[in-house]
């Protein structure tokens, strides 16, 4: 079965109120897991919007607030450490761990990796985004990781989605607006699928030109799995 990631990020803009109705859609959508982004003021600093994207991260000051209202939802969630210390403090709430393509082309590549380094060290499931294939990595035969096969562009158009280099990975991470894409790559075999959410397309949410409605989600999780009974 399509493991199917809402990838809540930061279009939740650190409001709990609309964070519990994105995590009860997600559920109700028939998500398995939901994801965000621990990532520190250093990180973002250049951005105009700063500040909006803090309020987002997961941090020490809200990550057992998270934590209680996926449970209190009955849905699991997981995010991307960007920096150091966010692995030691995601480690004891999350099963498994992300990595952005930034960091993800440092892996494909046999290249030292500090961040990498650590989040191995936790022994739990790593899910790694790429545009490379990850076929040439010395990592490719680790059990721990899941390849997703991703087009760091927000928004890339579908001719640049290589759905040929899909057998390569274990999934696929979506930027692409119309769920046709995703839904693409499940039918051709995609065991993880991740795309973004937002709960509004209207408002000014910083992801929303990559972003799905609820009902749009919840379309495509029902097409995936019209497309695994007809496979069986």
């Amino acid at each position: 079965m399509t493991f199917v990631v809402a990838e809540i990020g930061v279009n939740w803009d650190g409001d709990f109120a609309l964070l519990e109705k994105m995590m009860s859609a997600a559920r109700k959508a028939g998500c398995d897991a939901v994801k965000f982004q621990a990532f520190n003021e250093d990180i973002v600093k250049a951005h105009p919007e700063s500040a909006r994207l803090m309020s987002s991260a997961v941090t020490s000051q809200n990550i057992e607030r998270i934590d209680k209202l996926a449970r209190d939802k009955g849905i699991e969630w997981f995010a991307t450490p960007m920096y150091l210390d966010a692995v030691k403090l995601l480690d004891p709430y999350v099963k498994r761990f992300k990595v952005r393509e930034f960091d993800g082309r440092k892996i494909i590549r046999n290249e030292p990796s500090e961040l990498f380094e650590n989040i191995s060290k936790t022994k739990k499931e790593i899910i790694i985004s790429s545009e490379e294939s990850p076929k040439n990595s010395s990592h490719y035969q680790n059990p721990n990781i899941r390849w997703l096969y991703c087009v760091p562009k927000y928004p890339c158009t579908l001719s640049e989605i290589d759905f040929s280099s899909l057998s390569d990975f274990d999934g696929y991470s979506n930027h692409h607006p119309h769920f046709i894409a995703p839904l693409t790559a499940a039918i051709l075999g995609a065991g993880i699928i991740e795309v973004h959410v937002t709960m509004d397309k209207s408002k000014s949410y910083i992801d929303n030109n990559v972003s799905f409605d609820f009902n749009e989600l919840e379309n495509m999780i029902q097409l995936i799995k019209k497309s695994e009974s007809i496979k069986k």
